[in-house]
């Protein structure tokens, strides 16, 4: 068994209660955590000990929605200035000549991008498979990072021809889909507390994939255990398209179709109603809030507020490199924030009106990107420092000029410019350390990815 001391930190924060140590400590043992609290109350040796005078810790980011492949095809000229719908058709035939190695190489982008960023655990959705690329390309590369892996087996079958939106060169048969599906649950699927990769079944949206092949995946999840996960109500165009294809709104059709339940996390969900949020509350769906991509592609703003008022789970995404042209979650998380008070002063902040009407806050935005995203992956052992839960951390150091003059050191990781962050430890593992990816060479990691992506767009 080894362990690890992290001691006189200037603040460890957010347990389950919100508790906040000052001079605080973790007490780590084969990856978790024995014991949390001030440093004097703490084993004074371990196998390895870390002192972080001056630095906030704070449990890893949970990361609730991603394309890594999407890293590929960043700024891309003609993707530019295009919503939703557009920006999919002109980046599928591109991220048609993928090949495995790409989706090995820009795994690990995304990742080690996360990880600079906080980022301890991260769902990813790849939905297209070009010229023999497997998700299994993306669980290898994540096991050389060190993150912890929800991998989603993404799904497109209805092409063009049958009127979906995307080509039906990127599309696959269902029953190729089904059975690769069970096969990857069976091979890596782990519910078991600390694990590091977990299977989610994820048709891509309304528009690409058949009602059959939804219920499908709903069916054989449940049988595994595993959850869903899809894109849903991301943008007017969704609406009206579901309204003439299938006669329901999106959240009505994900009824239609089987998928309400705590094992279903949505991302995007900007267009729904206080009806369909109720549905979602009710039914315990979680959402996926990737607040850089909505503004990216001018699809709205999620009713966060509502959304947690209602009681619906909200975690952070953020979403596809090539609709966020980033991977820096802390980032996500000061949009979050920022994007929730545009839209209370749209719909006109008052106390007056409502003395129980409040701006969303620092800390309630870090907890929606830890305990919030854990709840959606359904994952009770991260997303907070407490005795017996995961020892997944991260470390800002606060002696930097951009924190000077602030005056809360936790709001102020939220509120001041996205800083990358000193360490990142995953299981008692360092995946950050001081500063600097501890698993991958960075500098060979971007030649390899830069080399990628000049010939997806030359070729």
């Amino acid at each position: 068994m080894s362990s690890l001391l992290v001691k006189n930190a200037h603040l460890i924060v957010m347990d389950d209660r919100n508790t906040e140590f000052s001079d605080g400590g973790l007490f780590i043992e084969n990856g978790f955590i024995s014991q949390v609290g001030a440093t004097r109350d703490l084993p004074s040796t371990a196998d390895e000990v870390l002192n972080l005078k001056g630095r906030v810790v704070l449990p890893g980011l949970v990361n609730t929605h991603h394309h890594f492949y999407q890293t590929l095809t960043r700024a891309v000229p003609a993707a530019q200035d295009a919503n939703l719908f557009n920006w999919l058709t002109t980046l599928y035939p591109i991220w048609a000549k993928i090949q495995p190695d790409d989706i090995f190489t820009s795994t690990q982008t995304a990742l080690a991008e996360l990880a600079l960023s906080g980022c301890t655990a991260a769902a990813d959705h790849l939905y297209l498979y070009p010229n023999g690329s497997k998700l299994d390309d993306e669980i290898a590369a994540a096991a050389e990072i060190g993150l912890r892996l929800h991998a989603s087996r993404g799904s497109m079958s209805l092409g063009e021809a049958d009127g979906g939106l995307p080509p039906d060169s990127v599309v696959d048969d269902e029953e190729s889909i089904l059975k690769d599906s069970q096969r990857l649950i069976q091979k890596y699927h782990d519910a078991k507390p600390g694990s590091m990769v977990q299977i989610v079944l994820a048709p891509c949206s309304p528009f690409s994939v058949t009602s059959d092949l939804m219920k499908q995946s709903a069916k054989l999840a449940r049988e595994y255990g595993v959850h869903l996960h899809t894109h849903l109500a991301e943008t007017e165009d969704e609406e009206q398209f579901c309204l003439e294809k299938f006669g329901h709104r999106p959240v009505e059709y994900m009824q239609e179709v089987d998928w309400v339940g705590d094992d279903v996390w949505f991302a995007h969900a900007v267009w729904v109603n206080d009806e369909e949020i109720k549905i979602f509350a009710q039914h315990n769906c979680g959402v996926a809030h990737c607040p850089s991509s909505n503004m990216r592609l001018a699809s709205g703003i999620a009713p966060i507020k509502k959304y947690r008022r209602a009681g619906v789970n909200v975690g952070l995404g953020v979403d596809g490199s090539a609709s966020n042209d980033g991977s820096h979650l802390l980032a996500e998380a000061r949009n979050a924030m920022l994007l929730a008070r545009v839209q209370e002063g749209i719909t006109g902040f008052s106390l007056s009106d409502d003395p129980n009407r409040k701006l969303m806050t620092a800390r309630e935005t870090l907890w929606m990107g830890t305990r919030g995203g854990a709840a959606i992956l359904g994952r009770e052992d991260i997303g907070s420092l407490e005795a017996g839960k995961c020892a997944d951390f991260f470390a800002v150091d606060l002696n930097k000029l951009g924190f000077a003059g602030m005056h809360d050191p936790v709001a102020a990781i939220v509120f001041g410019q996205p800083v990358n962050v000193e360490y990142t430890v995953v299981g008692g593992k360092f995946v950050v350390k001081e500063g600097r990816l501890a698993t991958v060479d960075e500098r060979k990691l971007i030649e390899r990815h830069n080399s990628a992506a000049k010939r997806l767009l030359t070729n």
